[in-house]
């Protein structure tokens, strides 16, 4: 897979020899399909130690999910009035030490359990709470040191770049080509939105971390479209629905 103006990297294999590289996955079960892949993000309590164990044994990643800016739990002093429109989550303080003790607490659960990594997920805070954004390289740093997981994924963050380069070893590109639209479909972003992501991509590339991209889609051709586009980036790719309920 060659990388735009850069070094070719080889994509890992999965268990049938089928290039598989990553899959999302937020639902439970379904262990013998999750071994196709070489890594799997998945629900922290969504899975059990023996589940895991098992995984492991085939020679599957898995990196636990963990949200750093927002919280889907019940009043906390360290949540903001406001919330995600779209999930319902709570915004947070991420600077609030009880936030951070919190967080890594999860962090260090995740690891016991069993988890070999952590997929970080809510960075994309430099619009709404660009002030919390040093605060956001302290908690993942603060994550790296206590929870010592084996792979940090991160999503997007690119209000926190290059220093996060320095912190976690792949970074997710989220909604690099298709979106989810609000009459339940899927389609291609703009041709405006599809350069401004190809500039960031460029970015990314001259970065020393793993490349990835999530895409959504509910056709082959929307499939086949997104995969591509990754691959021109130098992007490992996974094609999914908005929800993740399908590997």
């Amino acid at each position: 897979m060659a990388r735009r103006g850069g070094v070719a990297r080889t994509p890992a294999s999965g268990r049938d020899g089928v290039t598989q590289p990553i899959a999302f996955y937020y639902g439970a079960g379904e262990l013998d399909r999750l071994t196709r892949f070489d890594k799997v993000v998945l629900q922290a309590d969504f899975y059990s130690r023996q589940e895991l164990g098992l995984l492991r044994e085939r020679g599957v990643q898995t990196l636990g999910y963990l949200s750093l800016t927002e919280d889907v739990g019940p009043r906390a002093p360290w949540q903001r009035a406001e919330r995600n429109p779209d999930w319902g989550g709570a915004f947070v303080h991420v600077g609030d030490p009880r936030w951070v003790a919190h967080v890594v607490d999860q962090a260090t659960r995740a690891m016991a359990t069993g988890f070999r990594g952590l997929f970080l997920d809510t960075l994309n805070i430099e619009h709404n709470y660009p002030e919390d954004l040093p605060h956001l390289l302290i908690l993942i740093a603060a994550i790296q040191e206590e929870a010592r997981p084996a792979y940090l994924l991160a999503n997007r963050g690119f209000g926190l770049l290059p220093e996060i380069a320095g912190l976690v070893d792949g970074i997710l590109f989220e909604s690099f080509s298709a979106r989810w639209v609000d009459a339940g479909r899927y389609e291609p972003w703009p041709d405006d939105v599809l350069e401004a992501h190809a500039e960031v991509a460029e970015r990314l590339l001259g970065l020393d971390v793993d490349l990835y991209a999530l895409d959504y889609a509910d056709s082959d051709e929307l499939r086949d479209f997104a995969q591509r586009r990754a691959r021109e980036f130098g992007m490992l790719c996974f094609v999914s629905d908005r929800v993740l309920s399908t590997i």
